[in-house]
């Protein structure tokens, strides 16, 4: 019967977790009558907080698939430990990450299953505030923002999906007990858009900024997320997709590398110009608010992630989805699947985390300036081992996989500071997942987000615009760039942001988005609308293959571990240490403390047994410009479509849907 009622799941049953907040640890009131749910602030407040539950239900939304498979494969970003012939296979996430997913994969289905779920549920209590007697008495300012939050988590799903399958059901009532209204077909996309950013300007009126209302933390949508989520939606709106339809009759424009059965358009330049200006009000709103800012450490910044703490002084994380920390096995998997690697059960920190799952390549790591923080944050070139046998800890550095760099945001040895992770950690012998928060927004992001659209408004990255925030495009990617460098090294930080000029300043964007945001599920969704995935992807492979023959990286590279303050040896690797750039004259008489082979190790792009250049190289993003595999190719006969990032529906979905929904893009039903 779930199939059935993919697009309309009539109610959520009842859920328990731990989480940061307490507000998840209550039972939803969805046995009540709903006369009694809405004419309650009380129990309302209960349905809406059964919304936040949703997106923690099972593997399938935010827990694991949509914030560590799905948004994986840019130039940056690959499943490093699912490279070669992994990477062909259809039916499960490496495939899928690798834009070979086949409609027959088992968890498209549930991940649209559980999506539609939640805005089934969202309809419900929608309708049920608008229709509640509380509405223009007392409680109507409660009773509204509970509105303000289904609408805004209503969008957010909503745009998340048509971001993985294009054109899809725009449902915005709650289904009927006969089915009747259940069976939707696809609604076109700029249409389901627009939609959203009218409901998310209603959203904007009733919500509180965080800490406005004493429960309304960065655990629950508030009106800075509503204004950013608005501006990304317009952004995106505005930008390059791949259409269902060809829509140049109506004035798009067609991109010059572009299906010609699935054209990649954009709307015409007015109508962008417009769009542009709505991002500028409500990114410049978040702006001009206090509210929200860098916090002035990257590394504090992802230090109170891994603490399981919300950071109520900058609240530079504008909303995260409270997971809810390692007490169920529907808590969150960031820090397991992704993040830096504890390779051996230690006395130190407990079991093993990181799979592996989602990573970044050598190039990226070389891309990044020496002295810019963000590096070895982001690229966890080290892992940690035990000693001895289940004994204490000892940092190595990992060898020579050019495409398996763990992301170091999410790190074990941080989350082992917070102690009921760590008692939990040392208790188990199996997978534990960690429940860190998902963030869906940051004013990094928010600030990147401006200066692309001043630019692209004022004409100038140094110029002004009505309604802009105050500060120019240059002045916020400044803040975003200088943030990541320490006290020493800001005037090189600086005198970088001055240099660039007015045409290489949207390139530089597009750049500082890799540095700033790789491993957090936003760099692809930004590629696609700026029409540069495809592109992106093949300069990064062809500067592998450059690297490799030009000297870059080095065949082995040495290292030294940090002293303490007694001057004794430690077991963690002072990562200034490592000999990225060089290679040491007399490696031996300096005493490096360890070595290891590194991605220069074999540089001969002739020799065919080389499996980085001749099986894992071509298999990164092997399905998104017409390969010509298994398993798209079923019959001899589906076409081979360019550029196709977006997944199919599934098999079982559209058997379920009563006839209302097939596949496009090349898939086969």
């Amino acid at each position: 019967m779930k199939k059935i009622l993919s697009l309309t799941a009539l109610a959520v049953g009842t859920l328990t977790i731990t989480s940061c907040s307490d507000f998840l640890d209550q039972t939803s009131p969805s046995e009540m009558n709903s006369n009694v749910v809405y004419n309650s602030p009380y129990y309302t407040g209960l349905r809406v907080n059964k919304l936040y539950a949703g997106m923690v239900d099972g593997d399938r939304t935010y827990d694991q698939d949509i914030s560590v498979y799905w948004g994986t494969c840019t130039d940056v970003e690959t499943r490093g430990n699912a490279l070669g012939a992994d990477a062909y296979n259809g039916t499960n996430s490496s495939g899928a990450c690798n834009y070979n997913a086949a409609p027959t994969y088992a968890d498209l289905a549930n991940t649209w299953d559980d999506m539609y779920a939640i805005i089934e549920d969202a309809n419900l209590i929608i309708e049920g505030i608008r229709g509640s007697s509380l509405l223009g008495g007392d409680n109507d300012a409660t009773m509204k923002r509970y509105l303000g939050e289904a609408l805004t988590i209503r969008a957010m799903i909503y745009f998340d999906m048509l971001r993985y399958w294009g054109d899809i059901p725009l449902k915005l009532e709650s289904s009927k007990p006969d089915l009747s209204n259940a069976y939707v077909g696809k609604t076109d996309r700029d249409e389901i858009m627009d939609t959203l950013m009218v409901n998310l300007e209603e959203a904007i009126d009733y919500l509180p900024w965080a800490g406005e209302v004493s429960e309304y933390t960065t655990e629950r949508v508030t009106k800075g997320f509503a204004h950013g989520l608005l501006a990304q939606i317009a952004m995106t709106r505005a930008g390059w997709v791949i259409r269902e339809k060809d829509k140049s009759a109506d004035g798009y424009e067609t991109a010059s590398y572009s299906d010609p059965t699935y054209p990649t358009q954009r709307p015409d330049a007015n109508t962008r110009h417009a769009l542009y200006e709505k991002a500028l009000e409500h990114l410049s709103a978040i702006i001009t608010n206090p509210t929200h800012s860098l916090n002035p450490s990257f590394a504090n910044e992802w230090r109170l992630i891994n603490l399981f703490q919300l950071d109520e002084t900058y609240r530079e994380n504008i909303f995260e989805i409270p997971m809810g920390m390692a007490s169920s096995g529907d808590a969150g998997e960031l820090g397991y699947r992704v993040g830096l690697r504890l390779n051996a059960v230690t006395s130190t920190y407990g079991y093993t985390t990181s799979s592996n799952y989602y990573t970044v390549t050598a190039p990226y790591l070389y891309s990044f300036d020496p002295k810019d923080t963000r590096r070895d944050i982001t690229c966890a070139t080290i892992q940690v081992n035990a000693k001895t046998p289940g004994g204490s800890a000892i940092e190595e550095m990992i060898s020579n996989n050019p495409f398996s760099i763990n992301i170091g945001k999410w790190d074990p040895r941080i989350m082992s500071e917070n102690s009921a992770w760590h008692a939990q950690n040392m208790a188990t012998n199996t997978k534990l997942n960690t429940g860190i928060n998902v963030v869906k927004m940051r004013y990094s992001q928010v600030l990147l987000y401006y200066a692309e659209v001043l630019n692209e408004l004022a004409g100038s990255p140094d110029a002004s615009y009505p309604g802009d925030a105050g500060i120019t495009a240059r002045q916020a990617l400044m803040q975003v760039h200088t943030r990541a460098f320490n006290a020493e090294d800001q005037a090189g930080a600086q005198a970088y942001v001055n240099g660039i000029s007015a045409g290489d300043f949207f390139d530089a964007l597009v750049q500082e988005n890799a540095w700033e945001l790789a491993g957090e599920n936003f760099r692809k969704w930004d590629l696609i609308r700026w029409n540069l995935l495809a592109q992106k992807i093949m300069e990064a492979k062809q500067t592998y293959l450059q690297q490799l023959q030009d000297g870059t990286y080095k065949k082995t590279v040495y290292y030294n571990y940090l002293i303490d303050a007694d001057g004794n040896k430690t077991t963690q690797i002072d990562r200034s240490s490592v000999t990225w750039y060089e290679d040491p004259e007399d490696a031996a008489n300096k005493k490096y403390d360890g070595n290891v082979k590194s991605y220069g190790n074999n540089t001969d792009v002739t020799d065919v047994s080389n499996r980085d250049v001749y099986e894992r190289l071509p298999s990164i993003a092997s399905g998104l410009v017409g390969s010509n595999v298994p398993p798209l190719i079923m019959d001899g006969t589906e076409p081979v479509v360019i550029n196709r990032y977006l997944m199919p529906l599934a098999t079982t979905t559209i058997a379920a849907s009563n006839g209302t929904l097939s596949n496009s893009y090349g898939y086969i039903n």
